[in-house]
This record gives C-alpha cells, sequence and structure tokens, in this order.
C-alpha cells in the first residue's frame, strides 16, 4: 500500500485539508510530510491526528484487496442465500480483523474477515457471501 500513497497530493488531517509534500514508512507506520510544516515544534500538534484520504484520491487496490470503508453497508449471506446482516464496522484486533455485522434482530455478530470464511466480496452489488463454519453465526 506504501507504494500506492505516492499518488495522494491531499489528506484531510482532522478534517482540515492539507497537501503531502511526502511521506515514508516507520515500522507499521506511515510518517507523512506536510507543506508549510517545516519543523518539528509545528508538527508536534499533529501527532496522533486522524489523516484521511478523500474517495476521488484513493488509491486503487490490489486484486482481492478492499477498503474497510467500502464494505460497511454490504448484506452478508451465508452458504445457503440467507441474511445474516449488514456489516457496519470493521474491527482490528491485532490478528485476523473482524466484520462487525448488524443481524436483522438488532444483534451482534463478528466474522473474521479470513480467507477460509470468504466465499466471494461483491462490492459492486453491497454483498459478501461466506462460509461459517457451523454455529459461529450463533454466538453473540
Amino acid at each position: 500500500m506504501s507504494n500506492r500513497l505516492a499518488e495522494v497530493k491531499h489528506v484531510l488531517v482532522n478534517d482540515a485539508p492539507m497537501d503531502v509534500e511526502n511521506f515514508w514508512v516507520h515500522g507499521d507506520r506511515v510518517i507523512f510530510k506536510f507543506k508549510g510544516i517545516d519543523t518539528i515544534t509545528d508538527a508536534e500538534h499533529l501527532a496522533g491526528a486522524d489523516v484521511k484520504v478523500r474517495l476521488e484520491e484513493r488509491p486503487a487496490t490490489g486484486e482481492g484487496e478492499y477498503y474497510q470503508s467500502d464494505l460497511v453497508g454490504c448484506q452478508v449471506m451465508d452458504q445457503n442465500a440467507r441474511l445474516l446482516g449488514t456489516v457496519v464496522d470493521f474491527q482490528e484486533t491485532g490478528g485476523v480483523p473482524l466484520l462487525e455485522i448488524r443481524t436483522q434482530d438488532g444483534k451482534e455478530l463478528l466474522i473474521p474477515f479470513a480467507k477460509a470464511l470468504l466465499i466471494n466480496i461483491d462490492l459492486a452489488h453491497k454483498r459478501i457471501d461466506v462460509n461459517l463454519p457451523a454455529g459461529l453465526d450463533e454466538l453473540n
């Protein structure tokens, strides 16, 4: 993903527009150099800020890659074409990420976002087909 960040020239930092001058990867973090922020003192107030890429500037995803925000709103169907619910969020757990599903009766269902469980992801039709192990959809 970091190579595709080179395409990003404008972002929102805490919802304020900023121009990206440069970026680099440090460990598991992306460090941005913004135009007009030229000293550490200037940058200190931005530490921990939310950085968002505008939808129209998002780099294209690779094969089998998805933006989390594109998954929100997808209907999740099991292997029997039964509607399990709708994706309402995506949780990073430190391990396998989880799709947070809101069922039709308002309950929460967490499904690991793992290739072994995913049959098909059709973003154009906002649909995710999953093959869940027996009983996983009953855990709440």
